[in-house]
């Protein structure tokens, strides 16, 4: 059976980020590939391809678009492609993403990547996270800032995905413990590739859990959490965060538009958390907390 590919033209780039981290994550039915880049030939300098085996229905994904990100609805075009691996292919598309120190890149880079610490192998899959989304581009942002002035003990990558974070956690903190979890059971077996891939699988377990509940998780405390996920589960386990987080630790808490980040303040404020900053890449938010 064909699937189907949807394609907008965007002026700008924020915008197609915004509209991207938009279909990758928050709209149902997810895609099965993605791909970003800039396009000068069309009529938006811009250009998102979403691949499809059972796509949405253009106009209600269209006034998604438009509710979630306070735009007009964007013009969508939908054409029939051959049932090929899309997201293996889609990975070509994917250049290096530069975030501080740290250089994320597909394994169709990896000769023109100059090695080092900073290298992160991650090629696209099910478990979206090769710092093209803005969400993780941010976390990686404040890793990598606030490992350059603090050294921390004990680290966690809480919804760790394709376990990009707790790697670029494991690489600016070679003597730190790291631990990440996630519940979906895909996205830990991504995670665990990614971590043998970058020579990091048995300094940073990689556990399925919902949330913190897990035998070995329950006891540990950490001085960073980083949590990439969505505002609503970042407000639900507000509380628990705040248990296993020392006096003076901080969190790393993304994956929420800018106009969600003062529900997700407020629920971490009354946890008994300070906020250190809010950096905004294109229309999402990451925020830096500290457990008072």
């Amino acid at each position: 059976m064909a699937a189907r590919k949807i394609t907008l033209n965007v002026a700008s780039r924020d915008a197609a980020r915004s509209i991207a981290g938009a279909l990758q994550d928050l709209i149902e039915p997810l895609p099965d590939a993605l791909t970003l880049f800039e396009d000068k030939t069309a009529s938006g300098a811009w250009r998102i391809d979403a691949y499809y085996e059972t796509p949405p229905e253009p106009a209600a994904l269209a006034a998604e678009l438009a509710a979630i990100l306070s735009i007009e609805p964007p013009a969508l075009t939908v054409e029939d492609v051959p049932a090929l691996n899309w997201v293996a292919l889609s990975q070509a598309a994917l250049p290096p993403v530069r975030a501080g120190r740290f250089t994320i890149h597909g394994s169709h880079d990896s000769e023109r990547v100059p090695q080092g610490p900073g290298a992160i192998l991650v090629d696209a899959g099910e478990a979206f996270g090769t710092a093209h989304h803005a969400t993780t581009f941010g976390c990686l942002l404040a890793i990598d800032r606030l490992t350059r002035r603090r050294r921390y003990h004990s680290v966690m990558d809480l919804g760790c995905g394709s376990g990009v974070l707790a790697i670029a956690a494991r690489r600016a903190l070679p003597h730190a413990r790291v631990i990440a979890a996630d519940i979906d059971p895909p996205s830990v077996e991504v995670a665990r590739t990614n971590a043998r891939l970058n020579r990091c699988a048995s300094s940073v377990p990689m556990l399925v859990a919902a949330g913190l509940d897990h035998p070995r998780l329950r006891s540990r405390r950490y001085d960073l959490l980083i949590a990439n996920i969505l505002a609503d589960p970042l407000i639900a386990l507000a509380r628990s965060i705040a248990r296993a987080v020392v006096p003076g630790g901080q969190v790393v808490l993304s994956g929420l538009l800018v106009h969600q980040a003062p529900a997700v303040t407020a629920a971490y404020r009354a946890a008994g958390f300070r906020l250190d900053t809010h950096e905004r890449v294109d229309e999402w938010s990451t925020l830096v907390l500290t457990r008072r």
